[in-house]
């Protein structure tokens, strides 16, 4: 199953290729736009409190906001902001609990079949948190980055 994901296309570079920009600014520019997403990302999830279906998780352990990381690409033109999952969380990857959601009842057997729910949800789905980020601080990273490409060219 392919998962989520949210793209950011910065115009006015698509002429040139990868050889004609410096790498090491690019990829300066990609770490410092992964900052600015994880902290966005971190401060949505960073509410006390219960979270009920439809909002954004809210804090509890701080495991969820810490595992939100940011990682550039080996070639430098792709950083990659996600939570990660951690030996705190244990077997379970639970932010994938709360993007999805959890039914009452309902247990995938050995042919991992969905099995009929016998009600209503255990845990709602929550907001996606990270596409959030992305989308309110796109501005800002589509600046940073058009700085940094214009600023890379050879």
């Amino acid at each position: 199953m392919p998962r989520p994901a949210v793209y950011l296309h910065v115009e006015g570079f698509e002429s040139y290729g990868r050889l004609d920009f410096d790498k090491k600014d690019i990829r300066k520019a990609m770490r410092q736009a992964g900052r600015v997403v994880q902290a966005e990302g971190r401060r949505l999830v960073s509410k006390g409190g219960p979270s009920r279906r439809g909002e954004y998780p809210a804090r509890r352990t701080g495991r969820l906001r810490r595992s939100i990381t940011y990682r550039v690409s080996r070639p430098g033109f792709l950083v990659k902001i996600e939570p990660k999952k951690t030996a705190a969380m244990g077997d379970d990857f639970y932010p994938a609990y709360l993007f999805y959601g959890v039914r009452r009842g309902a247990k995938r057997g050995k042919s991992h079949a969905k099995q009929a729910s016998t009600g209503g949800w255990r845990i709602a789905p929550r907001r996606n948190f990270m596409e959030d980020a992305l989308d309110n601080r796109a501005g800002r990273v589509r600046a940073l980055l058009s700085r940094a490409f214009s600023q890379a060219l050879k």
